[in-house]
């Protein structure tokens, strides 16, 4: 089937197609959110304004972290007292040499995979560029974990 010519007098749309899959495939997203041309948030902002939003901003993911950080916690120690009782009372038995096989292999693995973990540079420039956002993001988040 061929495609239609427009009507007389007006131009044939053309569209430039972007794969999103390709295009994020080579571009982490935290290099659009710090990268250089974003600017200084102490470019667009007083000193005022930045604590505000760094503290607020701070302070809800410091309360959102210790309370998921509290029911995470009390899930992982109630299922260990749960797996404790019931090997205690015989229900299940555990392979200790397996489980410290299998604990030995997953140290090692974190001690390769953090060797070269470092912070891209961009989040870097970010911070030393917004010191005044970093702050109040901090003092936010430890009043947020302490609420």
């Amino acid at each position: 089937r061929r495609a239609q010519s427009p009507p007389p007098g007006r131009k044939e749309d053309s569209f430039n197609v972007l794969d999103l899959a390709e295009y994020t495939k080579n571009r982490p997203w935290w290099r659009k959110v710090f990268a250089p041309s974003s600017g200084s948030s102490a470019e667009k902002y007083n000193v005022a304004t930045q604590l505000v939003i760094g503290g607020v901003t701070g302070w809800c993911t410091g309360f959102i972290f210790q309370k998921v950080g509290k029911l995470a916690a009390t899930a992982v120690g109630g299922g260990f007292f749960l797996l404790q009782i019931a090997n205690h009372t015989g229900y299940i038995k555990v392979d200790w040499k397996l489980v410290e096989r299998d604990v030995n292999k997953a140290k090692q693995q974190l001690k390769f995979h953090s060797s070269g973990n470092k912070m891209p540079p961009e989040v870097i420039t970010f911070l030393k560029k917004n010191v005044i956002l970093t702050g109040g993001f901090a003092g936010g988040f430890l009043l947020g974990m302490a609420s």
